[in-house]
């Protein structure tokens, strides 16, 4: 490798590393504010209430994720290919039918959601008022659909501020805030009103973005006529994209709302509170990959490997020291971390550790789901993680009945290992990006270090 391949790589990688730390500064912020307020909700509302409110949050965040169609990830590849392509219509055209596509998918699985429990309350005999969690959980599905995809949209256009701060800064600050006001005056919320208040609230959010956006010139058009010609060129591989998406989002909540089904709603609780615990571990590896999807996209699909394996290898490894660090801490002080929520939660520390393996195996073996997405491989990816999680799926009809959350928390851990060596494995061989820690991607980090050292003192 030539002394100005390595200087461009050097380039390349320090470009992601400068706009990761802008990513990771919000990501610490959300991370503080997503753990407030869980905490928040869990120490004001009673053990059944908060056991309800986590199964009707999980249950909206998976049909959220079908709900955006797979244009979350649609277009974070499709807006950076199209531009190096020099084709913007065809980059707006993706990023207008996009938003259609996930507004009409909302609005119909919500309305979906409703009918099916109008339909259960009356075949079971069972009242409504029973089964308001599930309801009022449907009226998060189109904020948290639009959420996801307005972040992608902008984050796919090079921004970072405006695409985090509404959701992850602005809605989580204010709904901790709201609860303990609510509080403060005797007023206690059940599962079904903290669900509602979250959907308000996001909402607001997502308008605010939607301005910020506007103020900074970001593309955010909806045009209903951009849909037939986008569906014709990309409708295919948008599918793959929902299916991989859906079946990822499935296999970070399923587990609790089949423990909420199968075993009680205060375990579905206690087991929610030690998975959100667990997802700090992968703060760096979300934050870093927010920035270095469109950049794997855009250099993979110019040719320029050595420089899609090396932000690779950045985010591998900047994930994978984070994650242990934090999985040391939760090993030290896992059931002290815990009872924050209560001190009732700090029983849950063998399952937060189960959980924090399996995610420290995933932050090893790199940005996987990103790299396949990001390079055509998506129909590999939808077949190795899908298969897997689907037989975990059954795995998990048959353990958690007996064996409750302890057992659920072993199935998701060997599961996840499984899936993430297998891809990775597939992703080293097939598109000749190592994603694991042992991609060094042509970087020497000696002197990437000095040069981090020289850009921060300028």
């Amino acid at each position: 490798m030539s002394e100005n391949e390595k200087t461009d790589i050097k380039s390349v990688v320090l470009q992601g590393f400068t706009k990761s730390l802008a990513s990771l500064a919000i990501k610490i912020t959300t991370a503080g504010l997503t753990y407030l307020m869980f905490v928040v909700l869990s120490r004001t509302m009673s053990e059944q209430y908060y056991g309800q409110f986590a199964f009707g949050f999980a249950l909206a965040t998976i049909l959220a994720i079908a709900a955006s169609m797979g244009q979350e990830t649609a277009i974070l590849r499709f807006w950076p290919e199209e531009m190096a392509k020099k084709s913007r219509k065809k980059a707006l055209e993706a990023l207008s039918a996009g938003w259609v596509l996930v507004i009409i998918a909302g609005i119909a699985i919500t309305a979906l959601l409703i009918l099916l429990v109008l339909i259960f309350s009356s075949i079971t005999n069972q009242s409504l008022s029973s089964l308001s969690y599930i309801l009022a959980a449907s009226s998060l599905i189109l904020p948290l659909a639009i959420a996801e995809y307005g972040s992608s949209a902008l984050r796919a256009q090079g921004s970072v501020l405006s695409a985090l701060s509404p959701r992850d800064i602005l809605w989580r600050a204010s709904l901790p805030i709201i609860v303990v006001v609510f509080y403060f005056y005797g007023f206690e919320l059940d599962g079904s009103q903290a669900l509602l208040l979250a959907a308000f609230l996001l909402s607001l959010a997502m308008i605010a973005q939607f301005l910020i956006a506007n103020h900074f010139n970001y593309q955010t058009q909806i045009h209903l006529s951009s849909l037939k010609p986008y569906v014709k060129n990309h409708g295919k591989i948008s599918l793959w994209f929902l299916a991989a998406a859906f079946i990822e989002m499935a296999a970070l909540n399923i587990d609790v709302v089949l423990v909420g089904l199968f075993v009680t709603m205060e375990s579905a609780g206690l087991y929610f509170n030690a998975f959100r615990t667990a997802g700090l571990m992968t703060l760096f590896m979300h934050a870093i990959v927010l920035v270095i999807a469109p950049m794997v996209a855009r250099h993979f699909h110019s040719g320029e490997i050595e420089k899609a394996q090396a932000v690779t290898s950045l985010c591998t490894w900047a994930g994978f020291i984070f994650s242990l660090g934090i999985f040391i801490i939760f090993l030290l002080f896992g059931d002290l971390i815990l009872s924050l929520f209560g001190a009732s939660y700090a029983e849950g520390k063998i399952i937060l550790l189960l959980l924090s393996a399996g995610l420290l195996v995933d932050a090893a073996t790199g940005p996987t789901r990103i790299v396949m997405m990001m390079t055509g491989h998506e129909r590999a990816f939808l077949a190795i993680f899908g298969s897997t999680m689907l037989i975990s799926f059954v795995i998990f009809l048959i353990v958690i009945p007996i064996y409750g959350i302890i057992g659920a928390a072993i199935v998701n851990m060997i599961a996840r290992i499984i899936a993430q060596s297998a891809i990775a494995i597939y992703a080293k061989k097939k598109i000749g990006l190592n994603t694991s820690i042992w991609g060094f991607g042509g970087v020497d980090f000696k002197e990437l270090a000095i040069s981090l050292k020289q850009s921060i003192k300028k």
